[in-house]
């Protein structure tokens, strides 16, 4: 056979194993497609429903506002009366009850009520601070809805990021197979160092995948804490995330429509309805009622008493008048420079000081969300550029970095170049993608509206049933 029918052969031979390693990597796809819905799908809805459900601090959180009910309720109920039963005065020669005129027996009731206004207060302090309660439980939804989702990416970049190294491994696979039959027929460009590049690239995959499995197992058992246990145990029989990444609906979305971002003053007046700003005004109100509550030590406390005493007849028979006492009590706070004065001081300071921790909040508040709003602003442009430009450039670099090696006008090392390339961007992509979700859902958490709980689920947990699919 001459050289020329031998070289076309040959190239003939390339583009044959070039179509079966496509064509094997659509198989490999269909598997994967096949695989996934055949196993149970964890989807970022399910997760973020299973963590409010499993979150044992909703429940603590739930008594600790029942007891603070029940303490509410008990504040404002005046002390127990006080009964003393006395034998006054007995004769301790003979214990004769009706020896000494002196002698008697007393039932006595005593009855005290506190400074002021102070019971009133106290209860609805007490009432204030439980009511805090549901706010902080919004809080906590919001924060476990962000952390969960972060979790839930983590775990879905993980195994798409899998997912496409495996899709590349099978061309590179061929691609190895293209080289080591040009090298072995001593026909074309390829060079014994080709076909050593083709082994190292195919190392750094697999070292690649085993980082790649590892973060994916890592952040599923991290993930797996907040499930509760159906779903774990379902996890543990192999449940797969979905194959397409969820789109998660930005709340508020006309707030950022502004390049240079939300005016100052509707900020202030978003943040100012968060549930953990909420939590600390009532917090701040309870301490007011501190300060009032300090100020009733101003004011006297006040008692009654009253005893009735019986005595016996008399040696000779003759009757005894008893007793009837009735008397009132009160304290003189006259010495108030180093007691009520200080109580007082003490009671302001402190809510001044509640009053500067909501001022902090909101401050941080405004910068994490500015934080975040940034990142949303940038990624949205780096997915814009590798969408409309740099995939594209890739995608073309590769195709013609291996239509020039299979017209022996190319170099091999170029195709691989151009591979790995291709499968970076496409896991830079994928990132980007992921990070965008995680900023959305960041940044849902600062504009979750302040609603009960069942409102809650109707409103911030919809972002994830409204969702769109990002092809």
């Amino acid at each position: 056979m001459s050289t020329p029918v031998y070289t076309r052969l040959q190239k003939f031979r390339i583009r044959i194993l070039m179509l079966v390693g496509v064509f094997s990597t659509s198989i490999v796809q269909a598997q994967l497609v096949e695989h996934a819905s055949a196993q149970p799908l964890l989807t970022l809805a399910m997760a973020v429903a299973a963590a409010h459900k499993n979150d044992l601090w909703l429940i603590g959180n739930k008594h600790s506002q029942d007891a603070m009910i029940a303490a509410s309720a008990s504040a404002g109920t005046l002390p127990d009366p006080k009964i003393s039963i006395t034998f006054a005065n007995m004769p301790t020669d003979t214990f004769d009850f009706g020896q000494e005129p002196m002698t008697r027996f007393n039932v006595g009731m005593s009855q005290v009520f506190p400074r002021g206004e102070s019971l009133a207060i106290k209860q609805r302090q007490l009432s204030i601070i439980g009511d805090q309660f549901p706010y902080q439980r919004e809080d906590r939804k919001a924060k476990v809805t962000v952390m969960v989702s972060q979790l839930w990416l983590d775990v879905y970049k993980a195994q798409k990021s899998i997912a496409l190294i495996e899709k590349d491994r099978a061309l590179f696979e061929q691609l190895a197979d293209v080289a080591a039959a040009s090298y072995s027929s001593a026909i074309g460009k390829t060079r014994q160092h080709d076909i050593i590049r083709a082994q190292l690239e195919m190392i750094r995959l697999e070292d690649r995948l085993t980082m790649l499995r590892q973060k994916q197992e890592t952040s599923r058992q991290k993930l797996n804490e907040w499930l509760y246990e159906d779903v774990k145990a379902a996890a543990s029989n192999g449940i797969q995330l979905p194959l397409v990444l969820p789109s998660i609906v930005l709340l508020n979305a006309e707030l950022f429509r502004s390049e240079s971002g939300m005016i100052t003053s509707v900020l202030f007046d978003v943040l100012s309805q968060h549930p953990s700003v909420k939590a600390l005004e009532k917090k701040v109100n309870a301490s007011r009622a501190g300060v009032e509550l300090a100020r009733q030590k101003y004011k006297p406390a006040w008692g009654i008493n009253a005893s009735y005493a019986y005595r016996d007849d008399d040696a000779m028979g003759n009757d005894r008048a008893d007793f009837f006492s009735v008397g009132v009590s009160f304290d003189l706070p006259i010495f108030t420079d180093q007691r009520q004065d200080q109580q007082v001081k003490a009671a302001v300071s402190e809510s001044e000081a509640v009053k500067v921790e909501k001022g902090l909040l909101i401050r941080e508040l405004k910068a994490s969300f500015e934080t975040a709003r940034v990142q949303l602003t940038r990624l949205n442009e780096r997915e814009n550029l590798y969408k409309m430009k740099l995939i594209p450039q890739v995608q073309e670099q590769a195709e013609a970095s291996l239509t020039a090696y299979t017209n022996d006008d190319g170099d091999f090392s170029e195709v691989v170049r151009a591979r790995i390339a291709e499968l970076n961007a496409s896991i830079d992509a994928l990132n980007i993608d992921v990070d965008r979700q995680k900023v959305i859902a960041r940044l849902n958490y600062f504009v979750v509206e302040n609603d009960s709980s069942d409102s809650y689920s109707n409103k911030y947990g919809n972002q994830y049933n409204r969702q769109t699919v990002k092809k």
